[in-house]
């Protein structure tokens, strides 16, 4: 089984009603965006990344695409579709690593997104003391950077 904590409107999912994701989001809303297009979070579980619900070394595959933003007004389209984090956004980012990788089988894969328009990349791996295996830039600017970890197996 595979965790999505922070779907959103599981914008990058090619199957958004995949059988084998729990899509999770603390959010369960539906907005119409300035060009009329309908968005919904509609997660199957309602959850905190920062304090995840599940027993240690209960998921296959952790996703972890947190908000990103730190600062967007209060009712942007960006806000809508991305959502916010938090002041403490370092100590948010620190948990919900913390937790992501304690619910992901040892050996197992953590797939991280993170677009760095407000926040570099190198800030927010330096809220883990787990090492990537790999990543991409992509976008236009190429600002958007996903990540690979595999969750170390104890000796």
């Amino acid at each position: 089984m595979i965790l999505d904590p922070c779907c959103g409107s599981r914008m990058f999912w090619f199957d958004k009603d995949s059988q084998h994701v729990l899509f999770g989001d603390i959010r369960d809303e539906q907005h119409i965006l300035c060009d009329g297009r309908i968005l919904n979070v509609e997660p199957n579980v309602i959850m905190d990344f920062r304090k995840l619900p599940f027993p240690d070394s209960t998921f296959n595959m952790v996703v972890f695409d947190p908000p990103h933003l730190t600062r967007a007004g209060r009712d942007s389209w960006m806000r809508l579709k991305y959502g916010m984090l938090t002041e403490d956004w370092q100590e948010d980012i620190r948990q919900g690593f913390a937790e992501c990788f304690r619910v992901l089988k040892p050996g197992q894969f953590l797939v991280f997104k993170w677009n760095e328009t407000q926040v570099r990349v190198s800030q927010i791996l330096a809220l883990t003391n787990e090492i990537p295996l790999f990543g991409h830039k992509t976008g236009k600017r190429e600002k958007t950077h996903w990540i690979m970890f595999m969750k170390r197996v104890a000796p």
